[in-house]
């Protein structure tokens, strides 16, 4: 595999991919190059992550096939609660690589774009039961068959709809793969809504 040349996202220098530190760290800042995770933008201040966002949409002009930086762009535009903008690059990182659940699971987020799960139109629930479906078929976590029971209790039980497994059949899934309360606290603050009562 050829050693590819990359902008760091955190001070916009040009490294090699071989150069980074534990798969993320650039040498020279000390900042991650690329964003792997939700983990690793949430923390950061949101001018940084306008830094970030700056630098990779510079980059993806000439990469627009670069998986890593489409997933680093998007979760960005997580960050700065805007689910429109991070969806194509989620779906665009999802293409190019289709073995990483997590993908899934944020498109599944940003497809309710802020709003109730009750209020989304019924071709986005099933885009979104999809997306949670493949997460799922890829690695069994507890907070993709939570997501799911959110999806089941608040758009097809609240509208009196038929479908199986139900919310609580899937909360107990959650629970069995030991979902936890940060990851639920973060589901919930990635979507902008407010946890149900019975969830």
């Amino acid at each position: 595999m050829a050693d590819l040349p990359i902008k760091c996202g955190g001070c916009g220098a040009d490294i090699l991919e071989s150069q980074l530190e534990s798969g993320e760290i650039c040498p020279n800042c000390g900042k991650a190059a690329r964003i792997k995770s939700y983990q690793t933008v949430a923390a950061m201040p949101l001018p940084q992550v306008n830094q970030y966002v700056a630098t990779f949409q510079a980059q993806i002009t000439q990469n627009p096939n670069d998986p890593s930086l489409n997933s680093s762009l998007a979760l960005c535009f997580l960050k700065l609660k805007l689910p429109a903008k991070a969806l194509p690059y989620f779906e665009k990182a999802m293409a190019d690589n289709f073995s990483d659940p997590s993908l899934y699971y944020y498109a599944a987020i940003c497809l309710l774009n802020g709003k109730k799960a009750f209020l989304a139109l019924r071709p986005e629930i099933d885009k979104i039961l999809e997306y949670l479906n493949a997460a799922l078929m890829l690695e069994d976590r507890g907070i993709y068959h939570y997501f799911l029971a959110y999806i089941k209790n608040d758009y097809f039980e609240r509208k009196h709809l038929t479908s199986k497994p139900g919310s609580q059949e899937l909360l107990e899934n959650a629970k069995q793969r030991g979902v936890s309360e940060q990851e639920i606290q973060e589901l919930y603050a990635l979507l902008g809504v407010e946890r149900p009562a019975n969830l």
